[in-house]
């Protein structure tokens, strides 16, 4: 089985701050920030409600995906966050009980 690869948009509870990431494990990542394991920018920020991903099967390609949105304003992240998931609903609810 190929391995897969996920960008992610992360946000908080009052959904002011999107945090873009790139990882192959994208339940553990979530919970990574969920849990505050690693100190930075999520954690000051409580960023911890998966809001947006996507699949990709290459590492290359999925690297040069995460810096194509971290490039973007936030009106077009917005907008694909919309797209997927409109009442931007946290996907990752369920996935650790």
């Amino acid at each position: 089985m190929a391995r897969q690869y996920y960008v992610y948009i992360l946000t908080n509870k009052r959904k002011n701050v999107l945090y873009v990431g790139v990882t192959s494990n994208l339940e553990s990542r979530v919970w990574q920030h969920k849990t505050k394991v690693n100190p930075g920018f999520t954690n000051k920020y409580n960023v911890n409600k998966l809001v947006y991903y996507e699949v990709h099967d290459d590492i290359f390609v999925a690297i040069q995906r995460e810096k194509q949105i971290k490039r973007w304003r936030r009106g077009k992240k917005e907008w694909l966050i919309n797209n997927m998931n409109p009442c931007w609903n946290d996907l990752s609810e369920g996935w650790y009980e």
